[in-house]
């Protein structure tokens, strides 16, 4: 196409901030790039189709490239063109032929169309990214969108939820209410759909107090994705950190966004966000090019160091952002700070979260990045919690984040499935990840808290398959089924898949009320993957990530009226009894008037385990006692955290056992406050006396209360 000549009036501008800044009378426009010769503004018709001229950004101050419009107003439309060497061995990737997204767009309009104009090097070259390609990508580029910020919050502030009282549930905006009968249809599968009416009643009346969602920010589906008919369901594959994805707006503009903060606070329901900074959808030295690789290559990405034609790839992506240049722990920290300030969000999930604390040498808990965020005030009250590991060398690093930081404790997830499924000697750490796992996270003042523990999450089977399936069935995801973990921990109780076999079906009801009651009776913060409460099945999908269908999407007519009282019953139970949420590690010290410790351990005969107690590893059925009169807890409004005495007798054998329920000074017998042996989970209301045997069938959980001496 002949050059675009610029018509529009373009002054010096300002370094910072960087991206489109709307300041009420004209546009600032600045840009990063360490390594560029020029950089060209292109500006685009309402459409996104025609470029109508391009703008050279006439200043360069201290690497940033910037200038003024002062004729354009938000919902502009535009993009850049960068120029410079195209010297891959070098760790060069400039062409100007191609559009590329400003890294701090805050809104995007239209979406990619994939070809192989997209990449930087001609497709099919046998010298493959060391040759050049002069084809224009901008017909198949989102583009970037100027915004006007300005939105009435009203009354929302932030209200944050205490870490000791979080109750998570990881869901998708799409998969939540894509299929859900009250939600509109033209706002299935949006923000707007997230912020209706029985939407948030659900999340009310199950007690949640936290959402967490997938990744919303701006990505691409893989080429190899659209090319076999699907899309990156969960979003992993980010490509711009401020702006929100488009699939997921029915309006297209921010507020909706906002609009559902704004709701679900009113509820009482934070929104945190999972995020993906390690890497971003442009792939290897092989994937196109869409914005960072075309603007410094160099700059935003860990190449080899050796021959930085290649990618250092520490996420299993084919890149890894690189956290060591400052600008690009400027991007994340001016992202974080984007979405807390302007759209009221109350906390961030780091996929891959050891990446960001990567310095040359290895992962490093004083790493530059991790100091920028505990040191930042706007992020000192919203919650942080890292995804710890990530696929490079000394990736797995659960428990070494530092302090204010919560990690996801995968250790808890396979110990209770594997407990429940019957695995021999699991008592011991089953025991330690009850109580809030402080073999991994008590040092440096670190709480229970850290710990998020968890059953399910979106990567692998969800509550109804883990006990439907013995192994994986990724066979729609087009890879042969060689996607996916095959080690799951799960157990199909008989049958694969589903049954009509009445005997199978109740067990794995069972199954899924005891996997469900430990995990909301264990010290540390509980995350419920979305779904779980309704029996959501992804017919034995563990790796449903570009499944945008019915295999993710929540099926609201297979809810079950018993578990979602089961559900309900259980957080509540929860919430009742600060006992099950102590601020503090338990380990028997502190004791109350009576003498009795704040967490004791007994067999089935009623007696305090001992070291030949634990050793035993056909042992399956464990009694754990927490002391609410022990110790001193005080709330945030420094009010006493007192509590009664609970008593939780798991059983994973088979069969029945006569569990003594233990003789405790000051009690006068136990009563049931919960039953997975029920569907709604209802305890009889009848006292059990202590130190006679109670029958606990097999495969089961049961929450007894003190029925104390009056007085104490």
């Amino acid at each position: 196409m002949p050059p675009i000549t610029a018509r529009t009036a373009v002054w010096p501008g300002k370094p910072h901030p960087l991206g489109a800044t709307w300041d009420g009378f004209g546009v600032n426009f600045a840009l990063f790039s360490a390594h560029a010769e020029r950089v060209e503004l292109c500006l685009f018709d309402k459409t996104g189709q025609r470029e109508l001229e391009r703008v050279t950004l006439p200043e360069h101050t201290d690497e940033v490239w910037h200038g003024y419009l002062p004729d354009a107003r938000p919902g502009q439309l535009y993009g850049y063109r960068v120029h410079g060497p195209y010297e891959p061995e070098e760790g060069h990737r400039f062409n100007p032929n191609k559009l590329l997204l400003d890294p701090y767009a805050r809104a995007l309009f239209g979406g990619f169309k994939w070809s192989d104009a997209h990449y930087g090097y001609r497709v099919g070259s046998t010298r493959e990214d060391l040759s050049f390609d002069r084809r224009d990508n901008a017909r198949g580029m989102p583009k970037c969108r100027v915004v006007d910020g300005a939105f009435t919050w009203g009354h929302d502030r932030p209200r944050p939820v205490p870490w000791s009282d979080t109750v998570l549930y990881e869901t998708h905006p799409r998969g939540f209410t894509m299929r859900h009968p009250d939600v509109p249809k033209q706002l299935r599968g949006t923000f707007a759909g997230m912020s209706t009416a029985s939407v948030i009643e659900h999340l009310k009346a199950l007690g949640i107090t936290s959402i967490e969602l997938l990744p919303i920010q701006a990505m691409a589906d893989e080429q190899h994705l659209v090319t076999r008919g699907l899309t990156n369901y969960w979003g992993y594959n980010s490509i711009g950190f401020f702006a929100p994805e488009p699939r997921c707006m029915s309006t297209g503009v921010l507020s909706e966004f906002k609009t559902m903060v704004a709701r679900l606070h009113d509820a009482g329901i934070e929104v945190i966000l999972d995020v993906v900074y390690n890497h971003t959808a442009e792939g290897n030295h092989l994937g196109p090019t869409l914005s960072f690789k075309g603007i410094d290559n160099l700059s935003y990405y860990r190449l080899m160091p050796d021959n930085p034609r290649f990618y250092i790839n520490d996420t299993g992506t084919g890149n890894t952002l690189n956290f060591a240049h400052p600008r690009v722990v400027q991007m994340v920290m001016d992202s974080l700070r984007y979405w807390v300030t302007e759209m009221h969000v109350d906390g961030f999930r780091f996929d891959l979260a050891t990446v960001l604390a990567r310095e040359p040498y290895g992962f490093d808990p004083g790493s530059g990045f991790l100091d920028a965020v505990r040191q930042d005030p706007v992020l000192a009250d919203v919650k942080l919690i890292a995804e710890p590991w990530d696929v490079g060398p000394g990736g797995y690093q659960v428990g070494n984040f530092p302090p204010g930081w919560a990690e996801w404790n995968d250790r808890y997830r396979d110990t209770v499935r594997r407990y429940w499924r019957g695995d021999d000697g699991m008592l011991p750490e089953l025991a330690g990840r009850i109580a809030g796992s402080s073999d991994l996270f008590e040092k440096r003042g670190r709480r229970p808290w850290s710990s998020v523990n968890f059953i399910t999450a979106h990567d692998g089977f969800t509550l109804h398959d883990l006990v439907s399936f013995n192994d994986k069935h990724n066979w729609a995801n087009g890879e042969e089924n060689r996607d996916g973990h095959s080690a799951n921990c799960s157990w199909n109780h008989g049958v694969e898949g589903e049954t009509a076999d009445p005997a199978i079906n109740a067990l794995r009801a069972r199954q899924k009320r005891n996997l469900l009651a430990t995990l909301f009776l264990s010290q540390g913060t509980p995350m419920m993957l979305a779904g779980d409460e309704m029996n959501h099945s992804q017919n034995g999908n563990n790796n449903a990530y570009c499944q945008d269908n019915e295999t993710t999407w929540l099926d609201w007519s297979r809810k079950d009226p018993g578990l979602l009282a089961f559900v309900r019953r259980l957080i509540a139970l929860r919430k009742a009894h600060p006992v099950l949420r102590r601020p503090v590690f338990l380990h028997g010290k502190d004791t109350a008037a009576n003498g009795l410790k704040d967490i004791v351990w007994y067999n089935s005969h009623g007696v305090e385990k001992t070291a030949e107690h634990w050793r035993n590893t056909q042992a399956r059925c464990i009694a754990l006692l927490l002391n609410g009169h022990a110790g001193r807890h005080l709330g945030v409004d420094g009010q006493p955290l007192t509590d009664g005495v609970l008593l939780i007798v798991l059983n994973a054998h088979a069969e029945a056992v006569a569990v003594t329920l233990p003789d405790v000074p000051g009690g006068r017998g136990w009563r049931c406050a919960l039953d997975t042996r029920q569907k709604d989970g209802m305890g009889e209301e009848r006292m059990h006396l202590a130190g006679r045997p109670t029958l606990v069938d097999g495969r089961s959980v049961l929450v007894f209360t003190l029925v104390e001496q009056p007085g104490m």
